[in-house]
C-alpha cells in the first residue's frame, strides 16, 4: 500500500473514532441531565468540553496521519 493510502486509511479511523467519542459523551451527559435535570447547566458545560477534548485528539491523529504522507 501507498503511503497515501495508509494515510486516508488512518483519517477515515479518526473520524470514526471522533464520532464514537463525540457521541458517548452527549449520551453520558444527556443520561446525566435526565437524572438530575436541576444539573443541567454543569452538565452541559462539562458536555462542550469533553466534545472539544475529543475534537482536538482527532485534529492531531488526523495532522500526523496527513504527514505520514510526505
Amino acid at each position: 500500500m501507498t503511503s497515501i493510502a495508509l494515510a486516508s486509511i488512518g483519517a477515515g479511523l479518526v473520524a470514526i473514532g471522533a464520532g464514537v467519542g463525540i457521541g458517548q459523551v452527549w449520551s453520558s451527559g444527556l443520561q446525566g441531565m435526565s437524572r438530575q435535570p436541576e444539573m443541567s447547566s454543569k452538565i452541559q458545560t462539562s458536555m462542550f468540553i469533553g466534545a472539544a477534548l475529543v475534537e482536538g485528539i482527532a485534529l492531531f491523529a488526523l495532522v500526523i496521519c496527513f504527514l505520514q504522507m510526505s
